[in-house]
């Protein structure tokens, strides 16, 4: 079963940008009847994230393309490990190559550079995504983000309060945009703030936020910032959250660091599709 109902849609979507016009390439030079085998190799060290989109690039162009999963989503291998096999009509493994590669190199980069982040925080605070994400891809970036080790922020505007600085300015200060927010959000709903001074800290201390988001502080006022709220509520940290930084403020007390670079800045795994004709008559390489 798949994780996202629209799976199908956005494949399809994906898929149309090229082959709207048909492919006179391999039309012209692959026999319609001619059957292959494609292996997706890492080309580097990697976290394995996106199979099951993989899989339906090739189900889609043709339904009698099977595909082997051979590393599972999460875990972590060497250059030159296969991480999926695809079997089917020569025609149909060529037209899904490029889209089915996009997917999951977008995605592996996500897990991989997850997975760095994770091992940077040695496990002392969660690593969270942020919304900085692609436009309809959201819900594949953040299944790599767990896929990498890492936690989800909330997944659109309507699954948690989170008071920002334009929320704060609407409101006209942080007291009164909590106020407003205790007044109307659900009562099982916790209510984070984003500060970015001490003074905002206190305020939203004195006025019963539920969770502190310390955006782009320094290192001296974020160190403070915690020891002013010593255990009163949930602290996240945000902002030019670099390995090397996530390295320093994991041991500081705080419970979570949100990493839009996580998704908005992974680079793309180097991963190759290679090709290979199957003998007619041959017995099928995948079998289930």
């Amino acid at each position: 079963m798949t994780f996202w109902k629209d799976l199908d849609e956005i494949v399809y979507r994906a898929l149309h940008e090229d082959l709207a016009s048909g492919d006179i390439t391999t039309s012209s030079t692959v026999a319609p009847d001619a059957m292959g085998i494609a292996e997706a190799m890492a080309k580097g060290q990697l976290v394995m994230s996106g199979g099951e989109v993989f899989a339906r690039c090739f189900h889609l162009v043709h339904p009698g393309c099977r595909v082997e999963q051979v590393t599972p989503d999460g875990a972590s291998v060497a250059e030159g490990s296969t991480l999926l096999i695809a079997e089917g009509p020569t025609w149909a493994l060529l037209q899904a190559e490029r889209t089915a590669l996009n997917f999951i190199q977008r995605l592996c980069g996500v897990a991989t550079l997850t997975r760095k982040y994770v091992d940077a925080a040695g496990g002392s605070v969660r690593i969270c995504d942020t919304r900085k994400t692609t436009p309809l891809l959201r819900q594949l970036e953040r299944k790599a983000v767990r896929d990498g080790g890492g936690f989800n922020h909330r997944d659109n505007l309507g699954c948690a309060v989170l008071i920002k600085d334009n929320h704060i300015a609407a409101a006209g200060s942080v007291q009164n945009a909590l106020a407003l927010a205790k007044a109307s959000a659900p009562h099982t709903s916790k209510i984070e703030i984003e500060v970015t001074s001490l003074t905002q800290v206190d305020e939203a201390l004195r006025h019963g936020a539920d969770i502190l988001l310390l955006d782009n502080m320094s290192d001296d006022q974020t160190i403070e910032a915690i020891q002013l709220v010593n255990g009163k509520a949930y602290i996240e940290l945000s902002g030019n959250m670099t390995l090397d930084r996530v390295k320093a403020v994991s041991g500081w007390g705080a419970q979570a660091v949100s990493v839009g670079a996580l998704t908005h800045s992974a680079p793309a795994a180097d991963i190759s599709l290679k090709l290979r004709p199957v003998e007619s008559g041959a017995p099928r390489v995948i079998t289930g």
